[in-house]
Formats: structure tokens, C-alpha cells, sequence
């Protein structure tokens, strides 16, 4: 399950896993995400924010993320990965092969400092 927060002011969403990620997750946020794309022609920044990554619930889940991706990064300026996971260098850097949004880890205790880097 995730929690996610658009901020319609500056085009930011958050993203919050609460427990392993689900492939009605991605349906979730797609539906939140692809109305204010349609409106606004991008979203200005995607936040994820966890203390640790907490994986996917199966393989249909892990395929659900790709596929939100895929359909979504050339509508994202930026990515900050706010969390203390030992994998979100490894996703940084891999991600920045694949996805056309500039991505940046932060410390899961640099919340804010990842929000204004967001929205500058």
C-alpha cells in the first residue's frame, strides 16, 4: 500500500510505501498522477519517501512498477528518492539510464531540502 499527496500548487507528488508495493499501487497512481499531466503537460517533481524500500508483494507488482515508469518518466522533471535504503544509490544510478527526469537521493531525514530542490 502507498500513500501519495499531489500538490496541485507546484506539481509535486509524494509517494509514501506503507508495506510492500502492489500492482493496483501503480493503478492508484496513475490515476492520481495522468489527470494533472493532462492538465499541466508534466509533473514538476516525484518524491518518494521511505525510510527503507520495502519491495514488491509479487511479480505482477515489480512489472506494475516498470510499467508506471515507462509510461510516466518523460513527464517528471525531477525524481528525489528521500530514504536511507542502501539501494537508492544503486536505483540512482541505474534509473538515470532509463529515465529522463534528473534523479537525486536524499536522507531520509532531508525532507525538506528534497521538496525545495523539487520545486526549484
Amino acid at each position: 500500500m502507498i500513500k501519495v499527496d499531489l500538490s496541485i500548487d507546484d506539481g509535486v507528488l509524494m509517494v509514501m510505501p506503507e508495506g510492500r508495493l502492489e500492482a493496483d499501487d501503480f493503478k492508484e497512481l496513475a490515476a492520481i498522477a495522468d489527470p494533472y499531466i493532462e492538465d499541466h503537460g508534466k509533473l514538476n517533481g516525484l518524491m518518494i519517501y521511505t525510510e527503507s524500500f520495502p519491495g514488491w508483494k509479487d511479480f505482477e507488482a515489480l512489472t506494475s512498477h516498470f510499467r508506471f515508469v515507462k509510461d510516466h518518466h518523460r513527464n517528471l522533471a525531477k525524481v528525489a528518492l528521500v530514504t536511507d535504503s542502501k539501494a537508492a544509490s544503486v536505483a540512482e544510478t541505474l534509473a538515470n539510464h532509463f529515465v529522463s527526469a534528473e534523479i537525486k537521493h536524499f536522507d531520509y531525514n532531508d525532507k525538506d531540502a528534497a521538496l525545495d530542490w523539487l520545486r526549484s
